[in-house]
């Protein structure tokens, strides 16, 4: 066996590893958590952050935070993706029946590399710069990672597809904010700090709302059940 099957071979072993902690509570949690409601929120959080703290220049910062989620978007999806061309493990023939699947979902055939991945890792990494706080910085790369693993939990994605996408959104946040700092390079430095102190608080806050809300609303449920 060459080292790339093995290596195949141990993503798949990761995959299925990651993919065995299967109850009801979970299932419901995580299909709320890997979608794209769970990102509302904080996005109207986040812009309203940034709007407080930049004012007339704020539409400067939300250009290149958009330019940093659609080219992390179309690289991951328009172009590797069907480059690559590899199965999600849900499409791969030799895992059918062994990857569990939640409420039947499967994603599209392609896998390689995670869109999710890279529009999580790409925001994390543009707002962390832009912000510059520790508590920040720590907070939303661990939801970004928490919210990447549940495409691995859910079966749509290997390890290698979610590590690949996450390098692919770290360049996409890099490349934005360098390219802001070298045409607008007094953005980040008329940051009000007050209102920013107050701002990433106040993001934090809606970030663990959110997983609140979703945890109670899911056992409530599953007690109605």
């Amino acid at each position: 066996m060459s080292c790339f099957e093995s290596l195949i071979e141990i993503d798949k072993q990761l995959l299925l590893f990651g993919n065995s902690f299967h109850t009801p509570f979970w299932d419901n949690f995580i299909s709320i958590f890997s979608g794209k409601l769970i990102w509302i929120p904080t996005a109207l959080v986040l812009l309203y952050v940034i709007i407080r703290t930049e004012k007339r220049d704020s539409w400067w910062v939300l250009l290149f935070l958009v330019l940093t989620i659609v080219l992390a978007d179309q690289i991951s999806s328009g172009i590797i993706k069907p480059l690559v061309a590899r199965w999600r493990p849900t499409h791969e023939p030799t895992l059918q029946g062994i990857v569990q699947l939640v409420h039947g979902y499967t994603g599209g055939r392609y896998g390689f590399v995670s869109s999710h991945a890279a529009n999580s890792f790409a925001v994390a990494l543009f707002t962390s710069l832009l912000f510059r706080r520790r508590l920040y910085t720590w907070t939303i790369f661990l939801w970004a990672t928490a919210n990447v693993y549940t495409r691995i939990y859910l079966g749509v994605h290997y390890p290698l597809d979610i590590l690949g996408g996450a390098i692919v959104g770290l360049a996409c946040g890099w490349f934005s904010f360098y390219l802001m700092q070298r045409i607008k390079p007094q953005l980040r430095q008329r940051m009000d700090d007050i209102m920013l102190d107050k701002g990433i608080y106040l993001i934090i806050s809606v970030l663990i709302i959110s997983v609140a809300v979703i945890a109670i609303g899911n056992n409530f449920l599953l007690f109605l059940a």
